[in-house]
């Protein structure tokens, strides 16, 4: 029997493996190459935190449940360590015998210790007596209390042995001379992790920091000789859940958590094979099996070679650059109030800039007209010029209202350092809700205008984030469309307040609405579907897992409506299975951006209806956390995002199709098929467009007054 749902953990590292497949790809620009590589090690490092460390809690509470692809906590854990173990390999197997030699070939030269010249030996040993040696604290791993391994941190790891003829106060040993003596040693993370060593004409050699020490760490243990030494690294727990009870208390609740983070269970350690001692002495220690090490050779990580794009060797090895146009349909010099009257305005970042959002934010916080401001935060990055805004406006005595979600999973510091100072500035904050994370992307400016108030709204499938809208890829809407503005007063009246949920004309909110219309409108297109005029719904979104959400894609499949899906990540549905999902297609694309945004196509019988979204079809984001989905009903803009959609689908360079047996294959081009890639495509439209306008005289009127 075919399965109906492919296991999510899995799923997931094939979305990884599709990400490594593009730093496998020798017809890419090196440096991209090793980027792709430092993604896979990141995003295995959150997976093993969060997803893996969540199974493994489950394998201990419920060792027989079974998930709804047929397997076992423990199972799951098995087929997790196997794929991630071999895409692992072919990371670190690229990355040794193909990106090193290719940059070397390019005159960025990677030199280990043993290799050094003399000349690097004295540079080498120097910078570390002068500049390392004081930064480093050595533990011992014969206390009573194991010393703590923080999450993620590098450690350089040495096995001593004491030297004939010398006494020393350290050299006896708790637990006897046959354990072993092992001291750790954490890399400090505030210093440069590539060494630049003097060298040869023409070429720039470099060394890693973490290599230094353990060439040169004999210093750091008088009266001992090392014989052996490791690198590590460890992933701890960190699906933690605060106390959603926890009330006023709710910020040290939260801090806590943080803390723990940084000491709970070992999940998985990633270390190089110099040291069969060092390895199974902390595997007993951490608690680990044999599928929970991953033995890399010579880097951990490999996004400390990032540092390399900032030489001018490195910056000939990227992508070209593409730029941030401005949008056209704004003027760059005046607020926005008199054409948003007019008509909504789309944005798609990156390949428009962000800085219309921040601009909006901005005139709101400087128009004496603007009465008030209410937003929602989730991830905001560091220096936000949004954060400034908001604390100006409130200056400025306006009323602002700021939702920051601190439960936004690894950025809780943060968000809690954001609403101190927000607070601060005079703006209410409002921590959230409980028991519900809120991910919807919402602004709103309220301003006076002639005897009436107007309401303007912005509404996005990504963060309020100036940093991650240049690299992901999103869309967002401004609008004052009036219907649209009535939900999104309704909206934060709800989330801020005591309300009851009124009938929304317009936005679809989860968990109280959105799951309901996604199913109605599935079901809609089901009813009418007919062989002369099949059904269509195209989606695009970064997962799908939803159970009802994917059995309603099947009901539809069999009554014959043609299902086109593009999914970045996650993916439980099974396509191409007769009678069950022949008529669904899922492809995927990863290039140079993150594809983040979220468009839902209904053909709807010839009246297509097109809605953007800052959920997945996820039961996270349907079930449990406050998200909105809202319509593109200007003409233009509906267009727009419909254009968008299928170019995603023409794709035949970066796509991958997902089969019934899991497998994920590369799209392939037919003979004599033109090359597409969809976000060129899309780069190149939006330069054309910013080029054509840039062509367009701009005509000023002058209006003769009288002196």
């Amino acid at each position: 029997m075919e399965p109906r749902f492919f296991n999510r953990e899995l799923s997931w590292i094939e979305f990884n493996a599709r990400v490594l497949h593009q730093g496998l790809r020798k017809e890419l620009p090196l440096m991209e190459r090793l980027q792709f590589l430092s993604i896979v090690t990141s995003n295995f490092d959150e997976f093993f935190q969060v997803r893996v460390a969540s199974v493994k809690r489950m394998m201990a509470e419920s060792p027989d449940a079974v998930d709804i692809s047929g397997l076992t906590p423990e199972m799951v854990l098995h087929q997790i360590s196997a794929r991630a173990h071999q895409v692992i390999r072919a990371q670190h197997d690229c990355l040794k015998n193909d990106i090193l030699p290719a940059l070397a070939a390019k005159n960025l030269v990677y030199v280990k210790p043993d290799d050094f010249s003399d000349q690097q030996n004295d540079y080498a040993q120097n910078l570390f007596r002068n500049e390392i040696f004081p930064l480093l604290t050595p533990l011992r791993t014969d206390t009573e209390i194991f010393p703590n391994i923080n999450n993620l941190a590098l450690y350089a790891a040495f096995l001593l042995k004491p030297i004939s003829g010398i006494r020393n106060a350290n050299q006896e040993l708790k637990g006897g001379e046959e354990s072993p003596r092992i001291s750790l040693v954490q890399i400090p993370s505030c210093i440069p992790q590539v060494v630049w060593l003097p060298s040869e004409k023409g070429k720039k050699q470099f060394a890693l920091t973490e290599e230094i020490i353990t060439q040169y760490g004999t210093q750091l243990f008088p009266g001992f000789a090392v014989d052996e030494t490791m690198i590590l690294k460890v992933a701890r727990d960190a699906d933690f859940a605060v106390d959603e009870e926890s009330g006023r208390n709710f910020i040290h609740e939260m801090e806590k958590i943080l803390v723990q983070r940084k000491s709970s269970f070992a999940v998985r350690m990633t270390c190089n094979s110099t040291s069969q001692t060092i390895m199974k002495f902390l595997m007993e220690k951490l608690e680990l099996k044999d599928e929970d090490v991953y033995l890399v050779e010579d880097l951990i990580d490999p996004s400390v070679l990032m540092e390399l794009r900032n030489t001018d060797e490195g910056a000939k090895m990227s992508f070209p650059e593409w730029k941030h146009f401005y949008p056209a349909d704004l003027p760059q010099d005046e607020p926005y109030w008199d054409i948003l009257k007019q008509h909504d305005v789309l944005l798609h970042v990156p390949y428009e800039s962000y800085d219309p959002v921040i601009k909006f934010i901005s005139d709101a916080a400087d128009d004496k007209d603007v009465l008030a401001i209410k937003m929602t935060l989730y991830r905001t990055g560091r220096d936000s010029p949004i954060i400034s805004a908001l604390e100006r406006a409130a200056r400025n005595g306006k009323q602002v209202i700021v939702l920051v979600e601190l439960k936004a999973r690894f950025d809780e510091e943060r968000n809690i350092a954001w609403a101190n100072e927000l607070e601060n500035a005079g703006v209410t904050v409002i921590y959230g809700l409980v028991n519900l994370k809120v991910h919807a992307k919402i602004l709103m400016v309220m301003r006076r205008e002639s005897d009436t108030i107007r309401r303007y709204a912005h509404l996005a499938t990504g963060n309020y984030n100036p940093k991650t809208a240049r690299l992901y890829s999103d869309l967002s809407l401004f609008t004052s469309n009036y219907e649209i503005v009535n939900d999104a007063t309704q909206f934060f009246n709800l989330v801020t307040g005591y309300s009851t949920l009124q009938n929304m004309k317009q936005l679809g909110m989860a968990p109280v609405t959105l799951k309901t219309r996604l199913l109605a409108m599935i079901q809609r297109e089901i009813d009418r579907s007919d062989p002369e005029h099949p059904g269509l719904i195209m989606a695009k979104m970064n997962s799908l897992t939803h159970q009802e959400v994917i059995e309603a894609l099947y009901k539809a499949s069999q009554a014959g409506v043609k299902v086109m899906l593009n999914i970045r990540g996650i993916c439980m549905l099974v396509p191409g299975v007769k009678d069950l999902s022949e008529n669904i297609k899922v492809v995927s694309i990863v290039d140079r951006y993150l594809e983040h945004s979220r468009i839902f196509y209904f053909q709807n019988s010839g009246s297509p209806e097109l809605y953007l979204s800052s959920a997945d079809w996820m039961s996270r984001n349907l079930d449990r956390r406050i998200e909105l989905m809202f319509p593109v009903l200007d003409r233009n803009a509906f267009k727009e995002v419909q254009g968008i959609l299928s170019t995603y689908f023409e794709d035949n360079t970066n796509a991958q199709y997902l089969s019934e047996n899991g497998i994920w294959q590369p799209v392939e081009r037919k003979k004599d098929e033109k090359e597409m890639r969809a976000q060129e495509i899309l780069y190149k439209k939006y330069r054309r467009r910013a080029e054509s306008s840039a062509k367009t005289p701009k005509i000023d009127f002058e209006v003769r007054r009288k002196n």
